[in-house]
């Protein structure tokens, strides 16, 4: 669950990882863990590369400050609100199921 102060730090990496499989359809999408920006061939590799981005995106929450929640901040980046609003509410969603 989110911490008391919501910033879902608490979470770990894996945990965020198969949120963003649920909130981007599970395996019923041609792009498994929404991964796009990078070729990956199925559900393995495109898993490692969401766990990078997760670890990488914590890295770079941490460095910023910490200035939102994980996940906005994350999502800022791996699915920009722009083109999908819904990414943040979802991946939350699953986070605290």
């Amino acid at each position: 669950m989110a911490h008391a102060d919501g910033n879902y730090e608490g979470f770990t990496d894996t945990q965020i990882v198969n949120a963003i499989y649920k909130a981007e359809g599970e395996i019923k999408t041609k792009f498994p863990y929404g991964i796009k920006s990078i070729k990956c061939s199925g559900e393995i590799e495109c898993r490692k590369i969401c766990f990078n981005s997760v670890r990488n995106g914590r890295a770079r929450w941490e460095k910023a400050g910490k200035p939102v929640d994980l996940i906005t901040f994350i999502g800022k980046r791996y699915s920009p609100p722009d083109i999908n609003p819904n990414w943040v509410r979802l991946v939350k969603y699953f986070l605290n199921k």
